[in-house]
């Protein structure tokens, strides 16, 4: 990457004064941090950060839900980019939990100096596209007013919470909660008759924790999903030291792989394997835990009767694992092949459902119909509450970009561009938004990937692109109309290759969210593969994308 020399003094009294910078950075999270420093630090760019938080960490900032943890293993789920920082940072478990991200994330801000270029406690209303003066024009909820040559979006995939429409809330007389809205003094369940809506992956973490020190918890399915062991525990100095030891061959590894992780999927097909060694390495990959259970075979996502192997043994595990028949068969009475929704790992979460204090409901058979002052009534029962905890997710992907105005060429809005699902061109940029980039936008890997692999190589490439156009005299850069159509078909086309748009309740779908379009929104043709893609069209003079003076 390319550096330019400036009066940095300068142009920083300049940027307190009139509010203009380089570029602006909406989020600070992994990726908002990132991007800060690749483009100030390598670049020598005016950078400032807005960040609706008082603190850095996005995602981790709020989601303190109880059983809240990474799916990723820990020594991959950070930043590759410093040999000195993955030298001296330490993980202390296999999947780590929001304060030690936190503390990591935080460690990071402060070891590179960035918190300086982060204004907190700043909520992004409105960022509007000069055309005459080719400035992005961005105004906070605060009255203040900003401009920038570039914009970058890193407000993350899952990070606009969805909570339900549901009849009654109002008037509900206990407390309720959003999983991704947690309190940071945390809540008290002590003695409390809990329910629980959803059983998706934070739900699935959730419930084993709640029902700990709940008088009662009352679980709502609508979704029977999957779930692996995560087997989490602390990590072994051993096991330290093999990472402090081999981080490029591990760094390699992840940026070669599918999905991001530090493993590749092995060579071999369910299909083809004789039924009792598929069962015995089923069994060996239940043990080890983890996400690594999807790469134990190479058609589990693209060949359905390889996916029903896979299916039936966790089915049975949980016909095993929980001893009332009944409450088996619902937790079972799954509707998709595994992995086509984000699958889950847990701690105890099938084995929760063997307490006396946790109940069942399945409201696909009884619906919701409200919530009263007192609980939730269901179709053929009431169910007396003290707290409900909304573990519903979020408006993946899309949610948190269009909850902004962002208005780009005529004042066009991005919401009306994307009316029938999020048009784009790499998952970076969107033709008539000239100059903004977003980090893992709906159309790249992002969810489907280790999200910190997806970041860097993200941030790294708009880094040099901006690097590129800084060179050579452009001042903005947009995809043209056919670049972003042919990149729709290719990112359909690749979700069609799997069984990924088989699960019709996805949230990949949208379909968490009423009236949103049905689009399957990330890449699935692999991190690896759109890696090249990208290094490809950089190398071909960013073809699909206009740059002009």
């Amino acid at each position: 990457m390319a550096t330019t020399s400036f009066d940095k003094k300068a142009l920083e009294r300049d940027a307190r004064v009139d509010g203009h910078f380089d570029a602006l950075v909406i989020g600070a999270g992994f990726s908002g941090l990132y991007q800060l420093y690749c483009l100030r630090d390598r670049l020598g760019l005016s950078v400032k950060v807005l960040e609706v938080a008082d603190g850095v960490g996005g995602t981790w900032y709020w989601n303190r839900y109880p059983g809240a943890r990474c799916d990723s293993e820990s020594h991959s789920y950070c930043y590759t980019f410093s040999e000195e920082l993955s030298r001296e940072w330490e993980w202390s478990e296999r999947y780590p939990g929001p304060p030690e991200i936190l503390r990591y994330l935080n460690h990071v801000a402060d070891r590179f100096d960035l918190k300086r270029d982060i204004q907190f406690n700043s909520h992004v209303k409105s960022a509007h596209y000069d055309e005459t003066a080719n400035l992005w024009r961005v105004a906070t909820n605060a009255g203040e007013q900003m401009t920038a040559q570039f914009l970058i979006t890193a407000v993350g995939c899952l990070s606009s919470a969805n909570i339900p429409n549901i009849r009654g809330l109002d008037t509900f007389e206990g407390r309720w909660y959003h999983t991704g809205q947690w309190p940071h003094e945390g809540v008290d369940f002590s003695g409390k008759r809990v329910g629980q809506i959803g059983t998706g992956s934070t739900g699935i973490q959730a419930a084993p924790v709640i029902a700990e020190t709940a008088a009662h918890l009352t679980v709502f399915q609508r979704t029977a999903n999957y779930s692996v062991p995560a087997r989490n525990g602390p990590l072994t100095p051993a096991f330290q030291r093999y990472v402090k030891e081999n981080t490029a061959e591990i760094r390699n590894v992840t940026r070669a792989s599918v999905n991001g992780h530090p493993w590749l999927i092995e060579d071999r097909s369910a299909l083809e394997t004789p039924p009792a060694e598929r069962q015995a390495l089923y069994e060996k990959a239940w043990e080890i835990g983890g996400l690594r259970f999807r790469a134990m075979f190479s058609d589990l996502l693209v060949d359905k009767k390889a996916n029903d192997t896979a299916a039936e043994f966790i089915r049975n595990k949980i016909r095993e694992i929980v001893k009332d028949p009944a409450t088996a068969a619902k937790l079972a009475d799954i509707d998709h092949p595994y992995a086509a929704k984000r699958p889950p790992i847990d701690t105890d979460y099938f084995e929760t459902f063997n307490r006396d204090n946790v109940t069942l409901v399945d409201i696909r058979a009884t619906p919701i119909e409200r919530i009263t002052p007192r609980g939730i009534r269901t179709s053929d029962a009431e169910y007396p509450l003290d707290i409900i905890v909304f573990a519903t997710g979020f408006d993946g992907m899309t949610g948190s970009l269009l909850r902004m105005d962002i208005r780009g060429r005529g004042g066009l809005s991005l919401a009306k561009a994307w009316a029938a699902g999020p048009r784009n061109y790499l998952g970076l940029q969107v033709a008539g938004f000239p100059n903004l980039f977003m980090v893992t936008g709906p159309g790249s890997p992002s969810v489907l990937c280790n999200m910190p692999v997806a970041i860097e190589q993200h941030v790294e490439w708009i880094t040099d692109c901006i690097a590129h156009m800084r060179q050579h005299g452009l001042k903005r850069i947009e995809p043209n109309d056919e670049a972003m159509d042919s990149w729709v078909e290719q990112v359909n086309a690749a979700a069609n290759a799997t069984l990924l748009p088989d699960a019709k309740h996805s949230w990949y779908l949208g379909a968490n969210i009423p009236g949103k379009p049905r689009v399957f929104m990330p890449y699935a043709g692999g991190m690896a593969h759109y890696r090249k893609i990208c290094a490809d069209v950089a190398a071909r003079d960013y073809e699909g994308f206009k740059l002009s003076t």
